[in-house]
């Protein structure tokens, strides 16, 4: 067993490798470039659809690596800070050319900023390298004014890959090399912490040798079906994206 967020340790020194020795977004993140690059169509099909990302001005990206999501906030004209606790990561993000984005060395579980600063945060990447999700979500959702979005991802444990990945490594006696989260459990904190209209996105995407098929992965068909059908989208979905409301201020209350 990994002693107490030794997990978490193992993860900043590989990040802070993944941007020593790559210069794409994908391999600053430790991501394939193709699940990357379906990461990031999906959260532009969700800004999009919604008035209520599109129309919030300051934003949060923790977790913000090479600063992909950064960028592309600032092009629809919102205001951003890109936080990271991998230095070597937000230097690398710096040489891409935005400079309207505030960077910010900082670890998610505890943010140095002032609560109710923004209108929106959202955290992609990082819930699968930390020990649990209860600390980040806390502290996620006092960065949000009430009314504010927030939106993160984590891996989906109940997707049939990630399940015979869990059960192969645990009777091998292998310590997991990623957390993976449910549905149920990342929507109770977020309401514990105050946020309501929590909206899922289920995000099934394929292993790159496969890729040339992911199209259909996001055909509106597919997407109805596992909407309505959530225990399927639990079983193919790779991941799945959470977004919340801010309500109340129920940290003052």
């Amino acid at each position: 067993m990994n002693k107490p967020r030794s997990f978490e340790k193992l993860w900043r020194k590989r990040f802070e490798n993944f941007a020593a020795q790559a210069e794409d977004d994908a391999g600053i993140a430790g991501w394939s470039p193709t699940g990357l690059d379906a990461r990031l169509r999906k959260f532009k099909e969700i800004w999009y659809s919604n008035d209520q990302f599109s129309s919030k001005k300051k934003w949060l990206d923790a977790g913000c690596g090479a600063g992909t999501y950064s960028r592309f906030i600032v092009k629809q004209g919102g205001e951003v800070v890109g936080l990271d606790y991998s230095l070597p990561s937000l230097q690398k993000a710096r040489l891409k050319g935005e400079s309207s984005i505030a960077w910010c060395v900082a670890d998610i579980n505890k943010i140095p900023i002032k609560s109710g600063y923004f209108d929106g945060a959202i955290c992609f990447g990082v819930i699968q390298a930390l020990n649990d999700s209860t600390h980040a979500v806390n502290s996620l959702s006092k960065t949000v004014k009430p009314g504010g979005r927030i939106c993160l991802d984590a891996l989906n444990s109940r997707c049939l890959p990630h399940l015979w990945e869990q059960f192969s490594r645990r009777i091998q006696n292998k310590p997991m090399h990623l957390r993976y989260e449910t549905v149920d459990n990342l929507r109770r904190l977020m309401k514990k912490n105050g946020l309501n209209n929590i909206q899922l996105h289920w995000l099934p995407i394929l292993p790159a040798r496969w890729y040339r098929f992911q199209w259909i992965m996001e055909t509106n068909p597919v997407r109805w079906f596992f909407r309505y059908f959530p225990f399927m989208g639990q079983l193919f979905s790779h991941s799945f994206i959470l977004s919340g409301q801010r309500q109340q201020d129920i940290h003052n209350v």
